[in-house]
C-alpha cells in the first residue's frame, strides 16, 4: 500500500512550530489534490494548508489545538489508485497487520522534525539563566513527543542541579566543554533553517579546539520586588527577542546617518494625494517613494542587497523589500514586497497597503514575509527622529526612517545664500561590516537621499 506523509509545512524563517486550529477532513475521507485538510496558525500567519496528492485520509496524528514542530507527520494518506483491499479499517493500527510495509507501520514513532533536537523558546531562556552548556542540554532526557525537551523537564533537572544532587544526565561522566562553552541560545528559536552564521574563529582539522575556553555569556540575577509585575513574554515577542539577540552576535553592526532634504518630496505629495485617492482608493503616504528609492540603490550597489554565508557573499538576484508594520499587540512584523524594482508607484502603495492591512488581521500567508532581501523600518511614525535598528538576519542591511520636520535652513540662490523653511528627515542605515564598509554603507545611504532630494515622482 502506497502511503504518503502530510507534514507540518515550513510557514516562515523564523518559524519552527503551527498551531492545527481545525482539520477539514477526517479518518476514511476522500480527498482531491488541493483539497483544504486544516487550517495552521503561527505567531505570524494563519493558513489553510491543501493536500498535494489525492487519496484516502487513513491516519491523523493530531487533533485541534495541538502545537506540532515543523517538519513533523500530522496524516497520512493512501495515495488514490491504491487497492481498497489493502487499507487498514479506520481506527484500526497498522502494526496490527504483520505484512503492512516499514513505512506506515508506525508513522507516529518515525516522525522526526527537521532540526536533530528541537527546543522550545522558554526551555531555551530557562537553559541560558542556568548556563547550561549545549552538550548538557543535548544529554537531559526529554518526556514530551519524540523525547522533545518540556519546560517540565528542564526546571525539574535545574532544581535538581541546584540541590546538589547528581540529575539523571550526569550520572555518566561528562565531558569537560571548552570548544563550545555557552548555548548558543537564539538560534534555535529563530528558524526552523538557522539564519547565517558565521563561524567564530577558523579551525583547522589539525588545530587542538579544547585549547582555549571562553567564559560563557550569564544572565544577570534580576530582583522583584513588592510591586513589581512580571509578565511572560508572548511567542512573537520571544522570538523576536532571540533573533535580535542572535542578528547581533552574528553581524558586527555598523550605522551610518544622513539628513535629507525632502521638501520637494512632501510638495509633490501635497499636490498628488487627493487625486491618488480618487484614482486609487488608497492614500498616498511616504514610504511609496521611500521604497522606490531604496531599489534604485540597491540595484547600484550589490553588495547591499546580499547575505553572508561564512565566508562566501551571496549577492540576491531579486531585490525584495521588507516594510515593518506595527501590531496592534504592539509587536512588529515585516511582510515583504517581492520585485519590488520592478512595480511602478502605485503598484508599490497598493502593495504596502495591502500587506499591512494583511498583517494587522493576521491574514499574511508565508510567501508575504519570506524571501525579503533588505528591510525598511519607519520609526518617524512615532515623531522619533533618529533610530539604530538592528538588521533583519539574514540580510546585511536595515534603512531606518526618521520623522519629517519643518527647519531653518541654509538655501543656496542665484542672489546668494538665504535662509529657509525646509521640510527635513534623517535616515539611518545600519549594516554588516563583514560585507558593507564605511565607504559603501555612506555611499549607498547617500545615494537613497539623492533619490529623495530630487524626487519629481
Amino acid at each position: 500500500m502506497a502511503t504518503f506523509e502530510i507534514k507540518m509545512p515550513k510557514l516562515g524563517e523564523s518559524i519552527t512550530e503551527g498551531t492545527i486550529m481545525t482539520w477539514s477532513v477526517k479518518a476514511g475521507d476522500v480527498i482531491n489534490e488541493d483539497d483544504i485538510l486544516f487550517e495552521v496558525s503561527t505567531a505570524k500567519v494563519s493558513a489553510e494548508i491543501p493536500s498535494p496528492v489525492a487519496g484516502k485520509i487513513l491516519q491523523i496524528l493530531f487533533k485541534e489545538g495541538d502545537t506540532v514542530s515543523v517538519g513533523t507527520v500530522v496524516a497520512i494518506v493512501q495515495l488514490e489508485g491504491d487497492s481498497e483491499e489493502e487499507t487498514p479499517e479506520v481506527g484500526e493500527s497498522t502494526t496490527a497487520k504483520e505484512e503492512a510495509p516499514a513505512s506506515s507501520a508506525e508513522p507516529v514513532k518515525n516522525v522526526k522534525s527537521e532540526e536533530a533536537r528541537w527546543y522550545s523558546p522558554i526551555v531555551l531562556q530557562i537553559a541560558q539563566e542556568a548556563q547550561l552548556s549545549k552538550e548538557e542540554l543535548d544529554s537531559i532526557p526529554g518526556t514530551g513527543y519524540e523525547g522533545r525537551l518540556s519546560k517540565k523537564d528542564i526546571k525539574t533537572y535545574v532544581e535538581q542541579r541546584k540541590k546538589g544532587a547528581q540529575p539523571a544526565a550526569l550520572a555518566a561522566p561528562q565531558k569537560t566543554v571548552s570548544a563550545e562553552p555557552a548555548l548558543v541560545f537564539p538560534q534555535k528559536v529563530a528558524s526552523a533553517e538557522p539564519a547565517f552564521v558565521a563561524p567564530s574563529k577558523p579551525v583547522t582539522v589539525s588545530q587542538p579546539v579544547a585549547a582555549e575556553s571562553k567564559p560563557a555569556p550569564t544572565t544577570p540575577v534580576i530582583p522583584v520586588s513588592d510591586g513589581d509585575e512580571v509578565v511572560e513574554m508572548d511567542f512573537v515577542r520571544r522570538i523576536i527577542a532571540d533573533h535580535m539577540v542572535m542578528s547581533k552576535q552574528v553581524s558586527p553592526h555598523v550605522t551610518t546617518v544622513v539628513e535629507v532634504d525632502v521638501t520637494k518630496l512632501v510638495r509633490w505629495r501635497e499636490r498628488n494625494k487627493e487625486s491618488f485617492q480618487r484614482r486609487e482608493g488608497i492614500s498616498l503616504t511616504y514610504m511609496p517613494a521611500i521604497v522606490e528609492a531604496v531599489t534604485k540603490a540597491l540595484a547600484e550597489y550589490p553588495y547591499v542587497n546580499a547575505s553572508v554565508d561564512g565566508y562566501r557573499m551571496i549577492l540576491k538576484k531579486k531585490i525584495n523589500v521588507g516594510v515593518a508594520v506595527s501590531l496592534n499587540d504592539g509587536n512588529l512584523i515585516v511582510p515583504v514586497i517581492h520585485n519590488a524594482d520592478k512595480l511602478s508607484l502605485s503598484g508599490l502603495a497598493g502593495s504596502i497597503d495591502t500587506l499591512a492591512a494583511k498583517a494587522r488581521a493576521n491574514k499574511l500567508s508565508p510567501d508575504d514575509i519570506q524571501g525579503g532581501t533588505f528591510t525598511i523600518t519607519n520609526f518617524g511614525t512615532f515623531k522619533n527622529i533618529i533610530g539604530t535598528p538592528i538588521i533583519n538576519q539574514p540580510q546585511v542591511a536595515i534603512l531606518g526612517v526618521g520623522y519629517i520636520e519643518k527647519k531653518p535652513a541654509v538655501v543656496e540662490t542665484p542672489e546668494g545664500d538665504t535662509i529657509a523653511i525646509r521640510h527635513k528627515m534623517y535616515l539611518s542605515l545600519s549594516y554588516d561590516h563583514r560585507i558593507v564598509n564605511g565607504a559603501m554603507g555612506g555611499a549607498f545611504l547617500r545615494r537613497i537621499a539623492d533619490y529623495l532630494e530630487n524626487w519629481n515622482g
